[in-house]
């Protein structure tokens, strides 16, 4: 955890220094102020939706206040450190990153070598196609009658990734929205899920976001 900054130090970057490339990177964060019974800081699954040198912006489950510090590791691009500069409308927050200037400039090369190397993926062997949602929340509910919220990152009509809080054990049965679905594998910061039953691909979308 980097040494708290003078309130003068941390410039409050505008919109325009925060506009960067679209990304969609899983990712966990704490709130310097947030911490569990034990007294260690509480860590919550996130998504970062734009990232620039200056700037990231995270749908996040808790928010945190303004000027609020917090870190956050995102796959590919490391460990960010910063404050909180607003609230998203949706539901998260745009981070404004601390950083000296040879870390911004380690981040710039990142987010330049991500954006060059993003699209060149294996393409996609589903039988059914997936659908990539855009920050869409739904609510897992589990065998014990727990119910928590998730981010819905891309469904099909054969299964769904959500960034959640849990890491559900492989073959863990379980509901997202009105849709029952098995784990069946892990990724940083949430989980992929097979529908036991394949569903219609006119109705998937609105059973997945059904509330309970």
């Amino acid at each position: 955890m980097p040494a708290p900054m003078p309130d003068n130090d941390v410039v409050m970057v505008s919109r325009q220094r925060e506009a960067g490339i679209t990304v969609n990177l899983p990712g966990q964060y704490w709130l310097w102020n947030s911490r569990d019974v034990a007294a260690e800081l509480k860590r919550f699954a996130c998504r970062a939706i734009s990232i620039s040198p200056h700037a990231v912006a995270l749908v996040a489950p808790v928010r945190g206040s303004v000027g609020e510090w917090v870190s956050a590791e995102i796959e590919q691009l490391g460990r960010l450190d910063g404050r909180i500069g607003r609230p998203l409308d949706h539901r998260g927050f745009v981070m404004h990153i601390v950083a000296t200037a040879d870390e911004r400039g380690r981040l710039a090369a990142k987010i330049e070598w991500y954006e060059k190397y993003k699209d060149l993926k294996v393409a996609d062997r589903r039988k059914h196609p997936r659908l990539v949602v855009e920050y869409r929340f739904s609510t897992l509910l589990l065998a014990d009658g727990a119910v928590m919220s998730c981010l819905v990152t891309d469904f099909s009509a054969c299964g769904v990734s959500v960034v959640a809080g849990i890491a559900p054990e492989i073959g863990t049965v379980l509901a997202i929205g009105k849709v029952i679905g098995r784990v069946n594998r892990h990724f940083s910061g949430g989980f992929a899920a097979n529908f036991v039953n394949a569903q219609e691909s006119q109705t998937v979308e609105k059973l997945i976001f059904c509330p309970l």
